[in-house]
């Protein structure tokens, strides 16, 4: 006589099947339930999905904070610069309205040194202040024989000479004064032209001398 063990039966071994199904209707269901698999909650996937905005918006936020902050540093750049030349046009400024102010005093000393007068202690402050000048930028400029520059030359006077062949500056009355390429004061000068005929003859006589073979020729 065989024992069966009480509360089990062949059908509790797969509670998926309904009771009264045949053995091959247990083995479908399990098959199913098999390729099924386990089933992914509904909230992980909107959760996910929630995430990836976030994560979209704080890079569009960061985009537009770093383009801010170099637009920032670029304008910041560009003030740099411009308080850095002003600086130095202030500066220049400065400096040509201080010396402009010292040209009298330059010009006396000059005078003193053709005359002869720049001695003892009198020599050696007029040196001193003329050192300090040349420091600060001070150049002087014009010279006799040079050509005449109307940007950097004021004619005083005006004359005509047989032996120039253009406006050329005879005479320094009062020289120029320049710092960097900013003139303070032009060169005042007594320039000369070629005195009117004169060029024609010399082209002339330059042509006969080319046609005689030179004037030593013969």
């Amino acid at each position: 006589m065989t024992e069966e063990t009480p509360g089990f039966d062949e059908h509790d071994e797969n509670p998926d099947v309904p009771s009264g199904a045949t053995p091959d209707d247990a083995a479908e269901t399990a098959e199913s339930s098999e390729k099924e698999g386990p089933a992914a909650p509904a909230g992980d996937a909107a959760k996910t999905a929630g995430l990836t905005a976030q994560l979209d918006q704080v890079r569009t936020a960061l985009n537009e904070r770093t383009g801010d902050l170099q637009r920032l540093q670029a304008e910041y750049q560009n003030y740099r610069r411009r308080v850095e030349r002003d600086r130095v046009t202030v500066k220049e400024i400065a400096t040509a309205t201080l010396l402009t102010e010292l040209l009298p005093v330059l010009d006396d000393i000059g005078r003193a040194r053709e005359h002869g007068e720049l001695v003892g202690g009198f020599k050696s402050v007029a040196e001193s202040l003329e050192t300090a000048a040349a420091k600060m930028g001070l150049q002087q400029f014009g010279k006799e024989g040079e050509p005449f520059d109307p940007t950097i030359h004021e004619a005083l006077m005006h004359s005509y000479a047989p032996d120039v062949t253009e406006t050329t500056c005879v005479a320094v009355l009062q020289p120029g004064y320049r710092i960097g390429e900013r003139t303070i004061r032009p060169a005042r000068v007594a320039v000369a032209e070629p005195q009117p005929g004169a060029a024609p003859a010399q082209k002339e006589e330059q042509q006969a001398d080319e046609e005689s073979g030179g004037p030593d020729a013969g």
